[in-house]
């Protein structure tokens, strides 16, 4: 399986903080935003990943994760020239992709709680077997998100982008596995009146034949969509709160690696020394100690 992590866009909403740089480079307390979304694909035992940017952050982006040797994995780049909606990406990293199934997160986008990597792992799994997972999320404010319905049994009934009359309070996350044949279903997806190459439509598809899931994430998940300034300060606080309190460290690309057997304790221990006078070397640090 591929790994596309979508990273571009303009950040307007967050102006003037990303009138000079990304918003994926932003920080959520102690690691760039970037780390998350990178984190949760490689706890899908994702190794293979090519990371999407516009012109001018894509080189912002190769000289703080370069080819992810240092994660145990390899990570390719390329450019979205203007916001072209998120399928964009698959037919952007087309020839990434070639005929193997795909996960796409978008970069702003945070996930934690117990039995993530279970979860991840399982929709590697499902889009291995011929079908797309999706996860949905009960938030206040659905209007604001893609919407999906369900009926008694919890079968999908529809998926909507920000309806004005939302019937359910289950937005769909960021992130999305998808089967073989997904570049070429991208294909045939097209322009919505926005010029955009929209998601929401994208998944109508699989629903209409059939091969799509969505599973819903319960109270022992969390899930931000750090796109706004609120947000941004929400998620920091979190993650600030949890490693603070529980001793751990929330999305470190360079753990997740040293615990799957990626790299070597000798590759993580450079990697501690390398940041060792900041908070983030800390938490390296206590986690190498309690082994």
């Amino acid at each position: 399986m591929k790994g596309i992590l979508l990273a571009g866009g303009s950040g307007t909403r967050l102006y003037p903080l990303t009138e000079v740089t990304s918003k994926q480079l932003l920080p959520i307390y102690d690691k760039p935003m970037i780390y998350y979304p990178l984190s949760v694909l490689m706890l899908a035992n994702i190794r293979d990943i090519l990371i999407i940017s516009t012109p001018q952050d894509k080189p912002r982006f190769q000289r703080l994760l370069q080819d992810g040797k240092r994660f145990g994995i390899h990570i390719e780049y390329a450019i979205q020239e203007r916001p072209g909606g998120i399928v964009e990406a698959l037919l952007i990293g087309a020839h990434f992709i070639g005929n193997d199934s795909c996960a796409l997160i978008l970069g702003d986008n945070i996930f934690y709680g117990n039995g993530l990597t279970k979860i991840l792992q399982h929709g590697h799994g499902t889009a291995e077997e011929g079908n797309a997972l999706l996860y949905a999320y009960s938030v206040s404010h659905p209007e604001d998100f893609g919407v999906v319905t369900f009926d008694q049994q919890y079968h999908v009934q529809s998926i909507q982008e920000k309806p004005s009359h939302p019937q359910s309070n289950y937005a769909i996350t960021g992130l999305y596995f998808y089967p073989q044949g997904v570049v070429q279903l991208a294909k045939e997806v097209q322009p919505s009146q926005r010029n955009e190459l929209e998601i929401t439509t994208f998944n109508q598809k699989y629903l209409e034949q059939h091969k799509l899931k969505v599973e819903i994430l319960g109270q022992s998940m969390n899930w931000f969509d750090a796109g706004t300034i609120d947000d941004l300060v929400i998620a920091t606080n979190f993650v600030k709160t949890i490693e603070n309190r529980e001793g751990i460290n929330i999305s470190s690309p360079e753990e997740i690696a040293y615990q799957f057997g990626w790299i070597s304790l000798e590759e993580f221990k450079e990697t501690i020394e390398y940041y060792q006078q900041s908070l983030y070397g800390q938490h390296l640090k206590a986690m190498l100690k309690e082994k």
